[in-house]
């Protein structure tokens, strides 16, 4: 018989390739990710803004979501306020260049399942974004004591804060400046706003936090480490 049209037993299948979208608004580090990251995860799309990412996390739903925590209108914790609760088995895995505490316990807060910094290597960062998929945290080194401290400052309590929870993204960043000693018109030349809107956002935090003057806000900003 002629032409044996047998077809080869297959061998055990690969594991299927996760899908990941990535949040950054620099062109060449999401470039450089992709190039990086190709060999071993489908990276099926990038986005430079909030508005962006949110749309398009909604459009594809992909595995894990690779987000930059500080860019314009909210940056990565805004992106994960906006999209975690409709889509909660997509995962979130922060990379970025900031090691500050505050940036990591806000975004774990938040709802993001890891963070990184920028300085992991390409296998490194692979393998954390497969461990996220399957449910695990992940965390640098030095970043998970951020973690570990915030439970113990607060044994019975989780990360969650009522009353810095109930300040905006912006009111947050405002807050921060202003506890770092930065003046009126410095913070607004930071954040691309007006003086005016910063003295709006400094009245709104004085008024949910009940205090009276800056002075109170940076020593309870120093408390809760998010100077």
């Amino acid at each position: 018989m002629s032409g044996d049209t047998t077809q080869p037993v297959p061998t055990e299948s690969e594991p299927r390739r996760l899908r990941v979208f990535l949040v950054d608004d620099h062109a060449m580090f999401r470039a450089g990710v992709r190039a990086e990251l190709g060999v071993h995860v489908d990276v099926i799309g990038e986005a430079a803004t909030v508005p962006e990412a949110i749309s398009a996390i909604a459009a594809h739903q992909p595995d894990v979501v690779l987000l930059d925590v500080h860019m314009p209108e909210g940056g990565g914790r805004a992106v994960l306020e906006a999209t975690r609760r409709a889509y909660p088995q997509v995962r979130f895995l922060a990379l970025s260049v900031s090691d500050a505490a505050e940036d990591v316990i806000g975004l774990i807060r938040a709802g993001a399942r890891g963070y990184v910094t920028k300085t992991i290597s390409p296998d490194e960062l692979a393998a954390a974004i497969r461990r996220v998929a399957d449910g695990d945290a992940v965390f640098s080194p030095r970043l998970a004591g951020f973690v570990l401290d915030a439970f113990a400052a607060r044994p019975d309590a989780s990360l969650a804060d009522p009353e810095l929870d109930q300040l905006t993204n912006r009111e947050r960043e405002v807050l921060r400046l202003l506890a770092r000693g930065y003046a009126y018109k410095e913070i607004a030349k930071e954040l691309y706003i007006s003086i005016k809107t910063v003295e709006t956002h400094v009245s709104n935090v004085l008024r949910k936090l009940q205090m009276s003057n800056r002075y109170e806000l940076s020593r309870w900003a120093a408390d809760r480490r998010l100077v």
